[in-house]
């Protein structure tokens, strides 16, 4: 009995697999598409003097939610109106939202620039130019 279960079980996962496999084959199409594209923007990454800042964007983008729309009643007239919604903010356009959204991302990113600085270029750290004149060494006091 227990081999006719194994059996059928075997078979019905086949079946579903053979039944789904232009879905499988298609996710697994679009996972191996992501992931050639992140190689081809690494290697472009490695030749670019600004994709660190491009990456600490996106990074920073990816963690500030996005505009939502929204569908309220207008204030006088009571028609439904579109509005768009940011850290519970309500904006008329979605330009205006994306506008608060962009301002908001550049400004983690900055954030993240200035506590690298304060991390690498704290009071013990921090770089000092050598003295560009005067003697190396101090003058003695008595010249015989």
């Amino acid at each position: 009995m227990s081999d006719l279960f194994n059996a059928v079980l075997i078979l019905s996962a086949v079946l579903l697999v053979a039944a789904f496999r232009y879905r499988i084959l298609a996710a697994l199409r679009r996972f191996d598409a992501n992931n050639a594209r992140r190689r081809a923007e690494e290697a472009q990454s490695l030749f670019d003097r600004e994709a660190h800042y491009r990456q600490t964007v996106q990074f920073a983008e990816e963690q500030i939610e996005a505009v939502a729309k929204l569908t309220v009643p207008d204030e006088r007239t009571g028609q439904p109106v579109t509005r768009y919604l940011f850290l519970g903010e309500q904006f008329a356009t979605r330009k205006e939202a994306e506008a608060a959204r962009y301002a908001l991302i550049v400004e983690k990113a900055r954030e993240f620039y200035k506590d690298l600085d304060r991390i690498y270029l704290s009071g013990r750290r921090r770089y000092e130019p050598p003295m560009a004149a005067g003697p190396a060494l101090p003058k003695p006091d008595n010249p015989k």
